[in-house]
């Protein structure tokens, strides 16, 4: 019998970012924030895809 483990590659650092490219990301981060997709990937595009740069230029 095999044995299955669940990988935790990647997860982390997965949930650090936001894909500014993928619209239930931009959403969620979005609704998140209280701003608009917009304003979400206008600071990806300015701070760079890291979730905490993301929310911090999102609450100036």
């Amino acid at each position: 019998m095999a044995t299955t483990t669940k990988s935790t590659r990647g997860r982390a650092q997965d949930r650090a970012k936001v894909a500014g490219e993928q619209e239930h990301e931009v959403r969620y981060s979005a609704k998140k924030a209280g701003a608009s997709a917009s304003d979400v990937k206008r600071a990806v595009k300015s701070v760079g895809n890291s979730r905490q740069k993301v929310e911090r230029a999102l609450k100036e």
